[in-house]
């Protein structure tokens, strides 16, 4: 069995008036199936082209992606649309949840778009809500929730598809602390149960509560390891300038 995901000598480069800009500049990186990896760095360290590429949202200008052993990382749009569908499950700072659907039609809409029969979308979406403890409010619309549920909701949402990977980009961005630490601890929870997590942030504090930190600066990573090791959240010597990021 190969790695669930593997980039290889990953670039992808913009240009910027006369010159190039290497938002991600030579990555190598595995995960393998049951991780919870942070993918962390400052603004402009890469790490949202990371996610972009991990996610299937972009493609690398050169170097390859491997999802699931399938090279997405030449595949058109539709392709990568679909394989989004099938492995992926994904949870923004912004929940995007649809005001007029309740939470239960919010968690199947994915499947409808994958063309699962309405039995099993029901069957899905109640446990997958019944996974983050909002099974009693499967009925409910997303604004007589708070905003700690709406993100559950938005977790559920991301389970219901059986993906093989939940990609989180900052899930605690919109929320106060305590119900920060709350959603974290979900994914921590789905973890030990088996799903693999990758989780993308700027917060070191956020960062820690995975198993694995791959920290990542000026598009190259600068640090891959265990979480609880100290060099994980240390900058070091944390550049000042921006440039070129």
């Amino acid at each position: 069995m190969g790695h669930l995901i593997e980039l290889k000598n990953v670039y992808k480069i913009y240009p910027m008036g006369d010159e190039e800009v290497h938002a991600l500049d030579g990555v190598s990186l595995t995960i393998d199936q049951g991780e919870f990896v942070a993918i962390v760095g400052q603004s402009g360290s890469g790490k949202s082209t990371a996610m972009n590429i991990i996610g299937c949202l972009d493609v690398p200008t050169s170097g390859t992606y491997h999802l699931g052993g399938i090279d997405v990382s030449t595949m058109g749009d539709d392709q990568q649309a679909e394989i989004r569908n099938r492995m992926l499950g994904f949870i923004f700072q912004q929940y995007n949840l649809i005001p007029k659907l309740t939470v239960q039609e919010n968690v199947e809409l994915p499947l409808l778009y994958a063309g699962v029969g309405s039995e099993e979308r029901h069957t899905r979406a109640i446990e997958s809500l019944e996974r983050v403890g909002l099974a009693d409010k499967r009925r409910h619309l997303p604004s007589q929730l708070s905003g700690g549920q709406q993100q559950r909701v938005s977790i559920a949402r991301a389970l219901a598809g059986n993906p093989s990977v939940i990609l989180a980009d900052e899930p605690t961005g919109a929320l106060d602390s305590r119900t920060g630490r709350e959603v974290l601890g979900f994914l921590q929870k789905l973890n030990r149960e088996g799903d693999t997590v990758v989780l993308i942030t700027h917060d070191n504090s956020i960062a820690v509560k995975a198993r694995r930190i791959v920290r990542l600066q000026d598009g190259r990573i600068i640090y891959d390891g265990d979480a609880s090791d100290p060099r994980a959240v240390v900058q070091p010597e944390a550049c000042g300038e921006e440039a070129g990021a």
